[in-house]
């Protein structure tokens, strides 16, 4: 690989892993999996470096990762069965926040009740299946484009919409059966 390559890699994926780790924890549900999902994905990224062509590498890298946790889910989980394990309070609003910190400091009631809407939200999105849970995660927790998650998943921009209007409306039918 020459220096060049190297360099593209730094510029072009290294910003971009704790995104891509993100997106791999949603898809295989553990923190461990999406680990390794995220070293073969920047292993493929490094060996296809040279080909990317300037455009959105985002999109491309995201796709990489997509890709790699779809083969790896097919490897290493049965077709039906993902679940998340637990995860801690602070993993739980880092992942739903992207990392962001809140900016008031919660009462212990309030940490509380955070981590029981947390838990339900988390549990909700893990219900729902691989592929509506693919969408609400890259739009709702990655902020991408329509056009970008068509892009990443390979579907038409209108099937990403109806897509995230099934996750949606299925969220919110699954949280509002918790709460009554």
């Amino acid at each position: 690989m020459t220096t060049l390559a190297k360099a593209r890699f730094a510029q072009i994926v290294l910003p971009r892993i704790d995104e891509g780790y993100r997106l791999a924890r949603w898809l295989t549900g553990s923190a461990t999996d999406a680990e390794d999902v995220m070293q073969e994905a920047c292993l493929k990224a490094y060996r296809a470096i040279e080909n990317f062509a300037e455009g959105n590498a985002r999109a491309w890298f995201l796709t990489i990762v997509r890709n790699v946790a779809y083969s790896w889910l097919q490897r290493h989980r049965p077709a039906k069965f993902v679940s998340l394990e637990d995860v801690s309070l602070d993993l739980q609003l880092e992942i739903e926040t992207g990392g962001l910190m809140f900016n008031a400091v919660p009462t212990p009631e309030d940490a509380l009740l955070d981590k029981q809407r947390a838990a339900e939200l988390q549990g909700a999105v893990e219900e729902l299946p691989l592929h509506l849970r693919e969408t609400v995660v890259l739009r709702e927790f990655h902020g991408l484009s329509y056009r970008e998650i068509a892009s990443i998943s390979k579907v038409p921009i209108g099937t990403v919409m109806s897509r995230l209007a099934k996750a949606r409306q299925s969220l919110i039918s699954r949280l509002k059966e918790i709460e009554h």
